[in-house]
């Protein structure tokens, strides 16, 4: 039950509608002593400044952004939902940079 659900460290009352709970090193918590424990998601991969724990991310494999900084790294295009992203070099790409690069190394993707 939803209405059943206590924070492991202070056993306030979670999942009631509108409330968020957080999960980590299996513990359920509130938010307040999520930030409390685990207060940071590490740091953004394209500025290296820390993210803080109840901000928005986007993720990309191991690396995780901050929403601002998830834009192609070439010419800086912000990324929208749905749109394509490559991983490459530990880099984010627009599809246009990403083929363009490809066709610099001589090959150049197959098109179905």
């Amino acid at each position: 039950h939803a209405s059943g659900l206590k924070c492991a460290c202070c056993d306030c009352r979670l999942g009631e509608v509108g409330s968020t709970l957080y999960t980590k090193a299996n513990l359920i918590l509130c938010r307040r002593d999520y930030l409390r424990l685990f207060g940071v998601t590490g740091n953004c991969a394209a500025c290296s400044k820390l993210i803080p724990a109840f901000e928005m991310v986007m993720r990309a494999k191991d690396n995780v952004y901050h929403l601002d900084c998830f834009a192609c790294q070439l010419c800086n295009q912000r990324f929208c939902v749905g749109d394509k992203f490559f991983l490459k070099n530990n880099m984010i790409l627009c599809q246009t940079d990403y083929e363009e690069g490809l066709m610099k190394e001589g090959y150049a993707p197959q098109v179905r």
